[in-house]
């Protein structure tokens, strides 16, 4: 125990507790721009093809994801995902594998038989299901309002809409157009 600590305990003075600031949570703009480093981290390295497709349809899925997040709200654990998927999950996986010598990468097993790139990938493709199924929610958020829109609007104005239909009746036969020469003969 300090002597500060001690003297405040003495005397009952309180201490006050230390201010601890947090970093404000990054906006949808510092989003974009961490899927921005991280597109053009795997176009300026040398990596496999397979990655830079995985990379980019993690980063198309959160890019197609972020306007409509609002829908799950702010706070959701969906929304955090996202954040967290484009700031720290996708460019530390990523980081982690561009730090190790490409030949080696490629080529030597480091965990259960697979290479530095199968665990890339692996975790990749890990992020790429987790991002389709968010998007799937907050698509589905807006298809569920359509749904309830159309049952609203079913009760309030009777039978649903099967489309349209167009009724042309029966056919009627084609009469072939009469010339001038036919009608003087009448």
């Amino acid at each position: 125990m300090s002597l500060e600590k001690w003297w405040a305990r003495v005397t009952g003075r309180q201490q006050p507790a230390p201010i601890v600031s947090t970093p404000p949570a990054p906006t949808e703009a510092d989003i974009m721009a961490a899927l921005d480093r991280i597109e053009s981290l795997v176009v300026q390295s040398d990596v496999p093809a397979p990655v830079v497709s995985r990379v980019k349809r993690v980063s198309g899925t959160v890019r197609q994801t972020m306007p409509r997040l609002r829908n799950l709200g702010l706070g959701s654990q969906e929304a955090y995902s996202v954040m967290a998927t484009a700031t720290d999950y996708l460019p530390e996986a990523l980081g982690g594998y561009l730090r190790l010598p490409r030949q080696w990468a490629d080529s030597r097993p480091v965990e259960g038989g697979k290479t530095s790139l199968m665990l890339l990938i692996d975790q990749l493709d890990l992020l790429g299901a987790t991002m389709d199924k968010i998007f799937d929610a907050v698509c589905r958020t807006d298809a569920d309002a359509l749904i309830a829109h159309g049952r609203f609007l079913q009760e309030k104005f009777g039978h649903a809409s099967t489309g349209g239909h167009l009724d042309l009746g029966t056919p009627t036969p084609a009469v072939p157009p009469q010339s001038s020469l036919d009608l003087e003969g009448q």
